[in-house]
C-alpha cells in the first residue's frame, strides 16, 4: 500500500495548532491539541435571492434576455411598454426603445447587446402580435414575423440566432405550436404535448424544457416538458403548479430555475416566492425569493440568474446565486503593536498603512501579511481622522481628525513610505470624516465640526477644492473608493445611527442600498461597487459585516471581536480590520479572505 507521501507528495506536517501553510485538502499533525486535521474551502451548502439594482421602470410581463450580468428587460405593463433596459450586474440603464410597445412576449438572447423578441400583446385590432425584433446593442429591428401569433408564449429560450417559441395564447385558445427561428426565419416544429400559456422555459433551439404554465380558466399546471429538436416529453412535474412564472432563461435543459408566479387555481394574490432547482431528473425546492409576484421575468443560470420585474407592478431586481460559492471569513493576525481608537488606514491587506487614533501620539505601522513594523509617526497626533483607503505603504495620504484636546482640525500630511510631510489643509476643519482615494486622488466625506455636516472635499495631489455635498450629512461614518472620482460611504450618524449609502460619480453623490444594520463608527473596505462593512455602534457594539455589490448589502460572517471606532483597508475578498475601542482601545487585527477555508479534525 503507497504511503501518504508516496501519494501527496508531502510528509504529514507536525504544527502547533493551525497550519498556515495548509493547501486545500493537505493532512497536518496539530501537536497542541493532538489532532490530525485538513482544511477545505467553505462553501454554501445552498443558493440563496439578494437584492440587486431596481429597473427604471416598474413593469410586469416584460420580455428577456441575457445572464445575471448583462441581461435586457423590454416592454411589459401596464400599457403596452416600448422600454428598454440593460443590466450591468448592478444597474439597469435605460437604452433604446423597442419599434412596437408590447407586453407578455417571449425572449431570447445571450446577453444585454444580442436578444429578440417575439409575439406578446400590442393593445391594438387585433391584440395578439406575430411581430419579432431583433436587438444588435444600440437599437431594434423588426425582421421575421411568427408564423403564428400570440402572447404568453415561454418566457425566453435560445439566443438572438436560434430560438424557439413556445406555446403561448390566441385570446382564448391556448396552443401547443413552437416555431423554431434560425436567424432568419421561423418554421414550425414539433408541439408541445399538452397546450398552455404563461409558462417559463430554458436550454436552446435543440434542446429545451418547458414548465408552470396554464391550460385555462386558469388550470395552472405543473407541468415539465424536455425537448431533443424533434419532439417534446414529459417529464418530472414541479413541485409547486404555477403560471406567469420566471425562469433562468439562460440555463440548459438539464439545469435551470424556476421562481414566483402565480400557484392560486382561484387566480390573483397571494402570489408565490417559490424557487425550485431542475437537475436534468427532478426539482427541488430552494431559498425563495424576497418578494412574491408574478408576470416576472428571469434571466442567467441555475447557478447566477436574474429574477426582475413583476405583478404587483415593481421595479424590483434580485440576484440568486447557488449553491458551491465561495463564502468570506474573519481570521485573528498579529496585533498592532499600539492600542488605539479612532485609527485610519490605506493600502491592501498585506500592504497596509495604520496611523493616528490617539491625540498624543502619531503612530504608524505597516503590516505586511503577517506582522506589524512601527514607522515615523505622524507631525500632528490625532483621532477620529480621514485616509486616503486606496493609497499605499509608500505614497498615502492623513487629513482632518482630533489634534491634542483641540479643536477639529484641517491639516493634511503627505507619507511617502519613510515620513509625514504637512501639506496644504482641507477647507474645512473637521473630524469623524469619511476618506477615499489615492494620495494624489482623494475624497474627504462629510463629518462633525459643531454640528454634523455634509461637505465633500476633492484633492488632487496640491490642493482641495469643495464639491457637492453628500445627500445626507452625518459623521463616524465609513468611505472607500479608488479616486476623487468614485467612491462609496456608508453608515454614520446624525441624530441617530444610519444604514445610508451613497455613491460619488465626480460629480454628485447618489443614494444607494441602505444596509442591514443602522451603525456609526464603523470600518469598511473595498470600492464603490464592491465593499465591505464591519463593526461599529448601533448601539449596541456589533461583530456584523455585510458585503456590498453595487447595488444591496448583504450580511455575511461576523468579525471575531465586537468593537467601534475601528479602521479597516483592502478589498471585499481581503480586507483587514484593526484598532478600535472594546473598551479598551483595542490592538485587534482581523483578515477577511474569500474565499476561505474551513478545518477539519479526524475523530476515530
Amino acid at each position: 500500500m503507497a504511503t501518504y507521501k508516496e501519494k501527496v507528495g508531502t510528509a504529514v506536517v507536525n504544527y502547533a495548532g493551525d497550519y498556515p501553510g495548509a493547501v486545500e485538502g493537505e493532512l497536518w499533525y496539530d501537536s497542541t491539541n493532538k489532532n490530525f486535521n485538513y482544511q477545505y474551502p467553505n462553501v454554501t451548502s445552498a443558493g440563496s435571492w439578494r437584492t440587486g439594482g431596481s429597473l427604471n421602470t416598474a413593469r410586469a410581463g416584460a420580455g428577456n434576455a441575457g445572464i445575471q450580468t448583462s441581461a435586457l428587460a423590454f416592454g411589459g405593463a401596464p400599457g403596452e411598454k416600448t422600454v428598454t433596459e440593460q443590466y450591468n450586474g448592478a444597474t439597469w440603464t435605460e437604452v433604446a426603445d423597442m419599434n412596437t410597445g408590447k407586453k407578455y412576449m417571449g425572449g431570447a438572447g445571450a446577453s444585454n447587446t444580442s436578444a429578440l423578441a417575439y409575439g406578446g400583446n400590442t393593445g391594438a385590432t387585433p391584440a395578439i402580435s406575430a411581430l419579432t425584433e431583433s436587438w444588435n446593442g444600440a437599437s431594434w429591428t423588426e425582421t421575421t414575423d411568427l408564423n403564428s401569433a400570440r402572447r404568453f408564449p415561454a418566457l425566453g429560450n435560445g439566443i438572438q440566432t436560434a430560438a424557439l417559441c413556445i406555446g403561448g395564447d390566441q385570446d382564448p385558445p391556448r396552443v401547443a405550436l413552437v416555431e423554431q427561428w434560425n436567424g432568419s426565419n421561423w418554421t414550425e416544429v414539433g408541439d408541445l404535448n399538452t397546450a398552455r400559456s404563461q409558462l417559463a422555459s430554458a436550454g436552446t433551439s435543440t434542446a429545451a424544457l418547458a414548465f408552470g404554465g396554464t391550460t385555462g380558466t386558469p388550470a395552472v399546471q405543473a407541468l415539465t416538458e424536455q425537448y431533443n429538436g424533434t419532439s417534446w416529453t414529459e417529464t418530472t412535474d414541479l413541485n409547486q403548479g404555477r403560471q406567469q412564472l420566471g425562469g433562468a432563461a439562460f440555463g440548459t435543459y438539464t439545469s435551470t430555475l424556476a421562481f414566483g408566479g402565480n400557484a392560486d387555481t382561484a387566480a390573483g394574490p397571494p402570489f408565490s416566492v417559490n424557487t425550485e432547482l431542475w437537475n436534468g431528473t427532478n426539482w427541488t425546492e430552494q431559498n425563495n425569493l424576497s418578494t412574491n409576484r408574478e408576470y416576472l421575468s428571469g434571466a442567467g443560470t441555475a447557478t447566477s440568474a436574474l429574477a426582475f420585474g413583476g405583478n404587483p407592478t415593481t421595479a424590483a431586481t434580485e440576484e440568486w446565486t447557488g449553491a458551491g460559492a465561495a463564502v468570506g471569513a474573519w481570521s485573528t493576525a498579529t496585533s498592532l503593536n499600539n492600542a488605539r481608537k479612532s485609527p485610519a488606514g490605506s493600502g491592501t491587506q498585506t500592504a497596509g498603512l495604520a496611523f493616528g487614533g490617539d491625540e498624543t501620539t502619531g503612530y504608524t505601522e505597516s503590516y505586511d501579511g503577517t506582522s506589524w513594523t512601527e514607522l515615523a509617526d505622524l507631525n500632528r497626533p490625532r483621532q477620529l481622522l480621514g485616509s486616503s483607503t486606496s493609497g499605499t505603504t509608500t505614497a498615502s495620504l492623513a487629513f482632518g481628525g482630533l489634534y491634542g484636546g483641540q479643536p477639529t482640525t484641517a491639516v493634511t500630511e503627505l507619507w511617502n513610505g519613510v515620513s509625514w510631510t504637512e501639506v496644504n489643509d482641507l477647507n474645512t476643519a473637521r473630524a469623524r470624516l469619511g476618506g477615499a482615494g489615492t494620495q494624489t486622488s482623494a475624497l474627504a466625506i462629510s463629518g462633525y465640526t459643531t454640528t454634523h455636516v455634509g461637505n465633500t472635499e476633492s484633492w488632487n495631489g496640491t490642493n482641495w477644492t469643495e464639491v457637492n455635498d453628500i445627500n445626507t450629512a452625518r459623521y463616524a461614518l465609513a468611505g472607500c473608493g479608488v479616486d476623487n472620482t468614485s467612491a462609496l460611504a456608508f453608515g454614520g450618524y446624525d441624530t441617530e445611527s444610519k444604514s445610508s449609502a451613497e455613491t460619488w460619480n465626480g460629480t454628485n453623490w447618489a443614494d444607494t442600498g441602505d444596509m442591514n444594520t443602522a451603525r456609526n463608527s464603523l470600518g469598511g473596505a473595498g470600492d464603490r461597487t464592491s465593499a465591505l462593512a464591519f463593526g461599529g455602534s448601533g448601539p449596541p457594539q456589533t461583530t456584523n459585516t455585510e458585503e456590498f455589490n453595487g447595488a444591496s448589502w448583504v450580511e455575511v460572517n461576523n468579525l471575531n471581536t465586537s468593537r467601534e471606532s475601528l479602521a479597516g483597508l483592502g478589498t471585499s475578498t481581503a480586507a483587514l480590520a484593526f484598532g478600535g475601542e472594546v473598551p479598551p482601545p483595542s490592538t485587534a487585527t482581523e483578515e477577511w479572505n474569500v474565499p476561505s477555508n474551513v478545518v477539519k479534525t479526524l475523530t476515530d
